[in-house]
């Protein structure tokens, strides 16, 4: 996804008696086994004897049902008999040619060692990856235009294996055409993630596209155990900075709710968010005064929204100056690490590295913790 504010959501088995009844001819299977998911709510994968079943439960907000999709080798599929409306897209493994419509999906493909596989994507300027950016230059990876409007006539021409999409309702008019073009449409939901772990989690999502279970599996685990280790070392500590975060827009503050994963970041870092117990997982919508009056003497003041300079941020708005944070010179944002057409590294490789993130607050709030750690997302606002 491409610009997400503050932001933005193990195992249940699809089968349903009736699926079971119309698919044990077709798709014959004697043993199933699920794959282990340890954080993420939004899919499962179960794996049967000639294929493997990928559910999505969590695409988009009140998403009022799950996807299925068959993920089968082209051998395999030569020879087996789908009924095709039990299931929302076959999909053939490995994937050789995709497009994906986040920037959240980039760095999986990266880390699996597969972005030469990618065809397409909307608005490439927001990917901020160098990697993936040489590859955009050299017309590897063609623009197709908004994600709201996608390009239809370019996706017909690349004509991937797999379009991983993500949707804010499911009401895509340019996904419809595509799936009646006979290219599977796979809805990713890691934003809908409640946890950083749940969203790194998707990365076993890739594996699966791309047989490559494994090796995503000891990804996933490297950047657990990270972010695992860095948060014991945080919890040892004894001082828990107060924390501020967000900022003013049409005169209404958006901050994350107690909730949230970002609140979950502060948790883990040993910090005291004002807003800790506040219930949700979305964002506060509060007025100046109420966050002045809990958060004027808060020691750090994480993510005033977009602003890149303590000057912007008080041209915006003369009473942030009033905040003791913005007299001690202790904010820090995301915003100014971006690649060189402009988008921000945060929302494209956040989602993926929590361990990252992490790391990057507690050097804000804890520097003695990690003292030879450089922050990846987060610097001072000058």
């Amino acid at each position: 996804m491409k610009k997400i504010v503050f932001f933005l959501l193990v195992s249940v088995s699809f089968w349903s008696c009736k699926q079971e009844s119309q698919n044990s001819s077709t798709l014959p299977t004697t043993q199933r086994t699920t794959v282990p998911i340890s954080y993420a709510k939004g899919f499962t994968i179960t794996k049967h004897d000639n294929h493997s079943v990928i559910e999505i439960k969590s695409p988009w907000p009140k998403a009022k049902k799950s996807f299925n999709y068959v993920l089968i080798s082209r051998e395999e599929a030569a020879k087996t008999t789908f009924m095709k409306e039990a299931y929302d897209g076959i999909i053939i493994t490995p994937i050789e040619n995709i497009i994906v419509t986040s920037t959240t999906h980039i760095p999986a493909l990266e880390l699996l060692n597969v972005e030469e596989t990618l065809r397409g994507f909307p608005g490439t300027d927001y990917i901020s990856s160098e990697k993936t950016r040489t590859r955009i230059d050299s017309n590897a990876v063609r623009d197709l235009g908004k994600t709201e409007g996608l390009n239809t006539e370019v996706i017909l021409d690349i004509a991937p294996d797999v379009l991983v999409a993500f949707g804010l309702d499911g009401k895509n008019k340019a996904l419809e055409t595509i799936k009646k073009a006979n290219i599977p449409v796979i809805y990713n939901g890691d934003w809908m993630e409640k946890s950083p772990l749940g969203k790194a989690e998707w990365i076993k999502f890739f594996g699966a596209l791309y047989n490559k279970e494994q090796q995503a599996d000891s990804i996933f685990n490297r950047i657990q155990t990270d972010y695992n280790d860095a948060k014991k070392l945080a919890l040892n500590t004894t001082k828990k900075p107060t924390i501020l975060s967000g900022a003013m827009y049409k005169d209404v503050w958006h901050l994350p709710n107690g909730e949230s994963t970002e609140a979950q970041f502060l948790k883990d870092a040993n910090a005291n968010y004002l807003w800790r117990d506040t219930k949700g997982s979305g964002s506060l919508s509060l007025n100046f005064e109420v966050v002045y009056d809990t958060a004027k003497d808060a020691d750090i003041w994480l993510s005033p929204a977009y602003y890149r300079s303590k000057a912007e941020l008080e041209q915006a708005n003369t009473h942030y100056s009033n905040f003791d944070a913005f007299k001690n010179n202790t904010i820090y944002t995301f915003a100014n690490t971006a690649g060189r057409t402009g988008g921000v590294t945060y929302y494209e490789s956040g989602m993926a590295r929590p361990d990252l993130v992490l790391k990057d607050i507690i050097k804000i709030c804890h520097p003695e913790v990690l003292p030879d750690y450089t922050p990846h997302f987060f610097k001072p606002l000058k």
